[in-house]
């Protein structure tokens, strides 16, 4: 069945493909993007135009993270328009690149407010429809980095990608029972194709940032070629988007809850089967079991 979908982030990278996808699935999705009139004026034609050559439904959205006015009017335009939205998946996300300790504390908490904070926004906007209807499905687009090989250089990035999932697993048991879905997808370390390191920000403290590199000089370039080496000739991006495809048309309790895209293999699969092992043998042991699942009637 044809779905709405709301996909933040969808102006590039995962968040286009994924936007393109789940239209080519025939789900009508609304690409979350802000500056939809100046900026990112080119993405939105660009989106219009694929809509027309594939006969899909799949328009650009105003949609700004980072500011609850923004995400609120949208939402409300989104239900106005549709009716009902019965997927959101959380994709928007912001990376980082140099010393930990040369970034400013401000700079912290923006790469949080776009990686985590974002998505309460998101989530306080939308769960009161979801909730009322007892239906629908948050599709979090997470990180391999929160539980496998962490490379240096990426400290603000890894930190909120990692609070991220928490948050993801923390909501899913306190959403279960009102019959709304959990999917965790963890990407790899893509180095082409998601304008992630293309895109990235990079230290406000330059003085900090010298005397690092006088001791790792050159680390930065290096860890996006050895992360590009690791993967394989055939690591391709939009996977990532064809398996967020694959879970939104899934039925309600057999929805995966982690789905892994990590053509690199840096642990994190390992890592995960193991943590969410524990987490499922800890609610069968404090007689929870029915939060592990969203409540299907």
């Amino acid at each position: 069945m044809s779905k709405n979908i709301v996909v933040t982030g969808a102006s590039s990278g995962f968040g286009a493909m994924t936007a393109r996808a789940l239209a080519d699935a025939g789900h009508r999705v609304y690409a979350g993007m802000r500056n939809t009139s100046s900026r990112n004026a080119a993405a939105v034609a660009e989106l219009a135009d694929y809509a027309k050559s594939r006969s899909v439904d799949v328009r650009a959205l105003e949609l700004d993270v980072t500011q609850q006015e923004s995400v609120d009017s949208a939402i409300k335009e989104v239900l106005a328009e549709a009716g009902e939205i019965d997927v959101i998946v959380h994709n928007a996300g912001h990376m980082v690149l140099g010393p930990a300790e040369a970034f400013t504390p401000e700079q912290l908490m923006e790469v949080y407010d776009v990686n985590v904070l974002s998505t309460q926004r998101v989530n306080r906007a939308v769960l009161p429809h979801l909730r009322a209807r007892g239906d629908g499905l948050l599709v979090w687009v997470g990180s391999s980095s929160t539980r496998g090989g962490t490379p240096p250089y990426l400290a603000p990035y890894f930190a909120a990608k990692a609070a991220e999932d928490s948050l993801a697993v923390s909501y899913a048991a306190e959403l279960a029972r009102f019959g709304i879905d959990t999917t965790i997808v963890v990407p790899g370390s893509f180095t082409t194709g998601t304008n992630h390191f293309a895109h990235a920000g990079h230290p406000a403290d330059a003085d900090i940032a010298a005397a690092y590199d006088a001791q790792y000089a050159g680390l930065m370039d290096q860890v996006a070629q050895r992360l590009a080496a690791l993967a394989p000739s055939t690591a391709d991006p939009t996977e990532v988007a064809r398996q967020i495809a694959r879970v939104v048309d899934l039925p309600k309790g057999s929805r995966p809850f982690r789905v892994h895209i990590d053509p690199a293999d840096d642990g994190s699969e390992r890592v995960n089967e193991l943590g969410d092992r524990i987490r499922e043998e800890f609610y069968e042991r404090i007689g929870l079991t029915d939060l592990l699942a969203a409540r299907l009637s």
